[in-house]
């Protein structure tokens, strides 16, 4: 448990660091692979140990951090969870997809997903359920990597060479399947390959016995706003999956992205 000392503590931040710093040391929180300590943030951020012990009893006052159940270490806290929700729930890009992800999970009989870039993730701020039995255990918030997921190699997919390459530097793989890439070689012929064909595939990469496939939602500026996938149990895959799920998920990108457009909106 946290100890009493470092929440009392929390009043005086306001007089020891600026709000950018609370954000830099949640910033590097949330993008942690694994739940960071206090030495850990004071290292990554620069800041003295007494600020960052602080910072971080502030942030838990305030229900935006919480001590991980191991002790000594700290994760994002359930107030921040329900900030974001409640900040898609309510985002233009949210509503503007609402019909044409409808439309493609009505197509497709499967499960839409709509996500967009978080650090060197993907994050899915909306999910519709396939009306079948068997669905995705995905939820929104679920976080996926660059690499495995259709999202994500949509999104790779659309950047110049030099952008992606500074995303993947130090990426560490990790395999979650038999399937899953964990090369860059291999990875970047696969975005070359996604970019020629003009769509994703997730051929059980990211779990086992799911297939998915992927496309970006491009802006009229040319920058890629987020990217929608549909996601399907691999005993139920149609035998003509360009008609079936291709086809209709790169209209609803298409129809997204034109209702994002400031022309037509």
């Amino acid at each position: 448990m946290m100890t009493p000392d470092l929440v009392t503590d929390a009043s005086k931040v306001a007089d020891t660091t600026a709000f950018s710093k609370f954000m830099a040391v949640m910033q590097l929180i949330a993008d942690a692979d694994e739940p960071p300590t206090i030495p850990q943030l004071a290292a990554l951020s620069g800041y003295p140990r007494p600020t960052v012990y602080r910072i971080v009893g502030a942030l838990i006052a305030e229900g935006l951090v919480v001590e991980s159940t191991r002790g000594g270490c700290y994760a994002l806290g359930s107030r921040l969870m329900l900030l974001a929700s409640r900040s898609w729930e309510r985002s233009d890009l949210r509503i503007a997809a609402t019909d044409a992800l409808q439309t493609l999970r009505d197509a497709t009989q499967e499960t839409v997903h709509l996500a967009v870039k978080s650090g060197a993730e993907m994050v899915y701020i909306e999910k519709l359920e396939s009306p079948h039995a068997v669905r995705m255990a995905s939820r929104i918030g679920t976080r996926v990597t660059l690499y495995s997921s259709s999202v994500g190699k949509a999104y790779l997919s659309t950047l110049p060479r030099a952008e992606h390459d500074v995303l993947l530097r130090d990426l560490k793989f990790e395999r979650f399947t038999a399937n899953t890439i964990v090369e860059r070689s291999a990875l970047d012929a696969e975005l070359d390959a996604t970019k020629a064909r003009g769509y994703a595939e997730d051929r059980e990469e990211n779990e086992a016995q799911i297939f998915c496939y992927g496309s970006a939602i491009v802006g009229a500026s040319g920058a890629t706003l987020s990217c929608v996938s549909v996601s399907i149990p691999l005993f139920r895959k149609s035998a003509t999956p360009r008609d079936t799920y291709v086809e209709p998920l790169k209209a609803a990108c298409r129809a997204i992205a034109e209702c994002m457009s400031p022309g037509t909106r």
